[in-house]
């Protein structure tokens, strides 16, 4: 009679870093063309906790349309300018930066407008979510149960800054932070 097996665990493994030339795709981070009547720009930097830009980090951004429905739409590749997805991916540049065109988001159930976003990075196990909200919604982001449920200091790192200019299209800045001081606020849900 054989003793029983002993199994063990085998190690973590890190995200990446072959998504960085396989996930990326054309026109991955437009999810509307610029020329649309509400296109808005969100931008920001992948830092990590000494404040270093991440080179090599890709962001994903779900979210709903300018009146809060979910898109029912299939995601594509080839992105036409007419079908609004509610999906887009970002490769950030040399200096962490990242770029999305997109629309703002309506309310959806009551809650404060908000975008979804994943980070995808070298030495993360597993992808972060986090959230982005729009700074000018302060009377909605009282009552949404996410924001509430953020300690009040770190609330300000789920929040855009606007940075366009009068009469040019919107522009907002999210920068995430993967660690250290002002750390983005990352969610945890439940499998």
């Amino acid at each position: 009679m054989t003793e029983p097996t002993e199994f063990m665990q085998t190690p973590a493994q890190t995200v990446g870093p072959f998504y960085g030339f396989a996930l990326p795709y054309d026109k991955g981070p437009e999810l509307v063309p610029g020329h649309h009547p509400h296109a808005i720009r969100l931008h920001g930097t992948v830092t990590d906790g000494a404040g270093d830009p991440v080179p090599d980090a890709i962001l994903e951004l779900w979210q709903a349309n300018e009146t809060g429905a979910i898109s029912r739409e299939q995601g594509a590749l080839d992105r036409d300018g007419f079908i609004f997805t509610g999906f887009g991916r970002a490769a950030v540049n040399q200096a962490g930066h990242f770029t999305f065109t997109t629309v703002k988001p309506g309310s959806v159930g009551g809650t404060a407008p908000y975008l979804v976003i994943t980070v995808f990075a070298r030495g993360l196990i597993q992808h972060l979510f986090t959230r982005a909200y729009f700074p000018e919604d302060t009377d909605l982001h009282r009552e949404d149960t996410v924001l509430r449920a953020v300690p009040a200091a770190r609330r300000a790192t789920l929040v855009c800054v606007a940075d366009g200019t009068p009469g040019g299209t919107p522009s907002y800045r999210f920068d995430v932070r993967l660690q250290g001081a002002n750390e983005t606020v990352f969610l945890d849900f439940d499998a």
